[in-house]
């Protein structure tokens, strides 16, 4: 598992990033607190705080995780 954090602070990004993380065959979770949703789902992240960044895990193998986090790279705050 990797683990970044994100910035989807607008109506427009969340959709740009729900459609790039549909391009993937893993799980991505959102984390905020306590809280966890399928970063696949735009409901989901419009539950969430997005006025802060985000934690995002994605499970995939080593591998595979830096195609994942360049095709990523404009919402992760580095």
């Amino acid at each position: 598992m990797t683990i970044v954090n994100v910035n989807i602070n607008s109506i427009d990004k969340v959709k740009s990033f729900v459609n790039d993380l549909a391009k993937f065959d893993c799980d991505f979770d959102l984390v905020s607190g306590r809280y966890v949703v399928d970063a696949k789902s735009i409901m989901g992240i419009f539950s969430m705080d997005l006025s802060k960044p985000i934690q995002l895990n994605i499970h995939v193998d080593i591998a595979e995780s830096e195609e994942v986090i360049s095709a990523l790279d404009k919402y992760i705050i580095k």
